[in-house]
């Protein structure tokens, strides 16, 4: 025990409290499916699991952003930092996030077979594909280059739990169809009740496409300066708040003091940003390469 202990740095702490949360967020998503049973239920207050997970994924984000600055200024010994990192990012943004997917759109009750198997595979394809997502960053660690090959594990988190979240409000923020007047998007008055997610079948897509990113070889930056920093903080800051306003008004006392208008726009403002780093991603890339070719 105290072998271990003496190889563990300051910033080994981080990463353990990094996969304690993503744990936390699984144990929340257990207890959501008990809420859940019937999946399109009429009191919004019982989502609270599922904006509880989505923070504990969050929280366990910003951890991993902080850790690796901690580790480089503070922390003289390594030797478990690199796997700690690996199995914790796998825990938080793969593992976790797969499941959350699985329990909010798996229709409890009266999900058909297929979209339920449908609904396993893209959830086996997230982790398997995060899996090897964090296997090939173990082996480019340290090779100095300014950009990911692939979407990092967080920024897949941070794609389900967006697009997520935007269908899970959207029936309570007023932008769907409207079954009165027969118009879709209309910005119409809602009740409290927490009707179904018109547009759930769009989550398949996103998990098929996220997990491919992950492996894929685009060019990604890491967003540690410039643009890109600014950009990451800005979509972090607006996801972070949203979820928090979300916790809030999934509780009693909060319940319809907070507008879910201003939520979906957070959730609306993140995923702008992400389609950007993704579309954006080479053109970044070779920005900032100019940029610190030139300023040496």
């Amino acid at each position: 025990m105290k072998t271990t202990y003496r190889m563990m740095g300051i910033a080994d702490f981080i990463t353990l409290a990094n996969g304690l949360l993503g744990a936390a967020a699984i144990m929340f998503i257990i207890l959501a499916v008990e809420t859940l049973q019937n999946p399109f239920f009429e009191e919004g207050v019982k989502s609270n699991y599922i904006w509880l997970a989505m923070g504990c994924i969050l929280l366990s984000a910003i951890g991993d952003i902080i850790d690796g600055p901690i580790a480089r200024k503070y922390s003289k010994r390594r030797l478990l930092g690199g796997t700690l990192d690996v199995m914790s990012d796998c825990i938080s943004f793969c593992v976790a996030p797969a499941l959350l997917m699985f329990v909010m759109f798996g229709r409890w009750g009266e999900a058909s077979p297929l979209w339920s198997v449908s609904l396993g595979i893209a959830g086996c394809w997230i982790i398997v594909t995060g899996m090897l997502r964090l296997a090939r960053f173990q082996h480019e660690d340290g090779s100095g280059k300014n950009y990911f090959h692939g979407m990092a594990s967080p920024g897949n988190a941070m794609i389900l739990l967006t697009v997520a979240a935007m269908i899970w409000l959207q029936p309570s923020s007023g932008f769907g169809p409207d079954v009165t007047t027969n118009c879709i998007f209309c910005f119409e008055s809602t009740s409290s009740s927490h009707e179904k997610p018109y547009f759930d079948f769009l989550i398949l897509p996103v998990m098929f496409i996220s997990g491919a990113l992950m492996i894929s070889d685009r060019k990604l930056s890491k967003a540690k300066k410039g643009i890109p920093m600014k950009l990451s903080a800005l979509q972090l800051l607006s996801i972070v708040s949203a979820t928090i306003l979300s916790i809030l008004n999934s509780t009693e006392v909060g319940e319809n003091l907070i507008n879910t208008k201003f939520q979906f726009v957070l959730y609306g403002l993140s995923a702008i940003l992400l389609i950007i780093y993704v579309v954006a991603g080479p053109k970044i890339v070779d920005m900032d390469s100019k940029e610190s070719f030139e300023s040496e």
